[in-house]
């Protein structure tokens, strides 16, 4: 009895297992396949305009009387702080679904991987919301590059 009982779940659970199977190539027959002409050109296209936008900062920068590093850094959290208004006001996600990477690599997606997250858990609060979510997103990043590095720098200093 009890053996007959083992049998008939494993038979279920094989039958379950069948099923999701068939059913997860289906979605994948089913699923509509994304346009990578499209996606180039859309990243290509709106990557390029935030450079251009940073580099006519540059040059603004750099005529007005700043060293290069000091225009560098201002261009930088110029576009930060655009970036972030972007995602405040809830364009930049439109942009991002456009563009996707073009707009992720560059600066401007570092600022709405720390603000989208903020926003979305403000409702819990300063402390436990907009506070302990602002580095969901970029936290990991910024700890693997500072690790990382720190890496390359040791491994320069050994190497030379």
């Amino acid at each position: 009895m009890a053996a007959e009982k083992g049998l008939q779940e494993q038979i279920q659970q094989e039958t379950k297992a069948y099923q999701e199977k068939k059913y997860q190539a289906l979605v994948e027959q089913i699923k509509p396949k994304p346009d990578l002409r499209r996606n180039m050109l859309g990243a290509f296209l709106v990557g390029g305009l935030i450079c251009l936008i940073g580099q006519i900062f540059v040059s603004f920068f750099l005529g007005r009387g700043l060293s290069q590093e000091d225009a560098f850094s201002a261009t930088a959290a110029v576009m930060i702080f655009f970036g972030a208004l972007l995602t405040g006001l809830g364009i930049y996600d439109n942009i991002a679904k456009f563009a996707g990477a073009g707009s992720i690599v560059p600066i401007t997606g570092f600022a709405n991987s720390i603000v989208s997250p903020a926003l979305e858990f403000k409702k819990e609060g300063f402390v436990f919301g907009l506070a302990s979510k602002l580095f969901v997103i970029a936290g990991p990043v910024l700890a693997y590059g500072f690790i990382i590095s720190v890496l390359i720098g040791l491994l320069y200093y050994l190497l030379q």
